[in-house]
């Protein structure tokens, strides 16, 4: 009995294995259908894509066969006018060759008319033609002779300004050398004044030194006496001029004095050639 209740459960799980592989095997075939649906679809759009471009490439071959075509029309309408002018011009030829013809034998047949007049008319024309010649050989040699006389003078004046022109330079030369002799001259001079005027530079400045320190000298003197003031700010020319007239007033003035009272002083002459000689050992550098 347990093998009989055993069988039905086997039979039962057999099934649903054989339901379980045909559904697996259904979805396999689903998904084989979709992807082969799915590659149809790309392959239709790949065929669409390629009829548009074969299309486009159509409607291109078309445009350039109209075009073509037109040209082609064009091309032989111009090879038609072309053609009818080429006749037009051929037949223009032939009358022109026909009318030159006829010209040719007009010609022909009026020299042959002129070929004795010609004939009976060239020896004097020769002549004439010879006479004309001569002359104008003659009227040549003429205008060559006036030409060489002309150029004759003028050689004549070239050379007599060619000679006045040396002479000029010359003497031109001689001046040149005249004023380098004077220039040099000129430069020695000007450099003995540049020496003298140096030395006149000099001798200013030791005379200005020595006039400065018998100034401060004068200075030193007038106000070296008690009580006087020393210069605040620097004393100019005209008040040590002042000072120098009082002091010789004032000096003056006490040795009138003195002399009034009946003392015995020494002259004012003597004193003042003693002093002067005193000064001027003290501004020469030789005392």
């Amino acid at each position: 009995e347990a093998s009989e209740e055993e069988i039905p459960g086997e039979m039962e799980g057999d099934e649903a294995l054989e339901e379980e592989v045909k559904l697996e095997e259904e979805v396999e075939a689903a998904d084989e259908a979709a992807a082969e649906e799915q590659e149809a679809l790309t392959k239709l759009q790949e065929l669409q894509r390629v009829n548009q471009e074969l299309r486009e490439e159509l409607e291109k071959v078309k445009t350039a066969y109209d075009m073509a075509t037109g040209a082609v029309s064009s091309l032989q309408r111009q090879l038609d006018f072309q053609q009818s002018q080429l006749c037009k011009v051929e037949s223009e030829k032939a009358m022109l060759q026909k009318e030159l013809r006829e010209r040719g034998a007009q010609l022909q047949a009026m020299s042959a008319k002129f070929s004795s007049l010609r004939e009976d008319r060239k020896h004097e024309e020769l002549m004439g033609t010879i006479e004309q010649e001569n002359y104008k050989l003659r009227q040549d040699v003429e205008e060559q002779e006036s030409r060489l006389a002309k150029n004759t003078r003028l050689l004549e004046e070239l050379q007599g300004t060619v000679s006045r022109l040396q002479a000029e330079l010359a003497v031109s030369q001689r001046h040149l050398q005249q004023q380098q002799g004077k220039r040099q001259e000129a430069q020695s001079h000007v450099e003995a004044l540049q020496r003298a005027e140096q030395q006149t530079r000099v001798a200013l400045e030791c005379m200005h030194a020595r006039f400065e320190r018998f100034r401060s000298k004068i200075i030193q003197a007038t106000h070296s006496t008690a009580g006087s003031k020393s210069p605040q700010a620097e004393i100019g020319d005209d008040e040590v001029l002042e000072v120098l007239q009082r002091i010789i007033t004032e000096r003056l003035e006490f040795h009138h004095i003195l002399r009034q009272k009946g003392l015995k002083v020494p002259s004012l002459h003597n004193t003042d050639l003693a002093m002067s000689k005193k000064g001027v050992c003290s501004l020469s550098p030789r005392c």
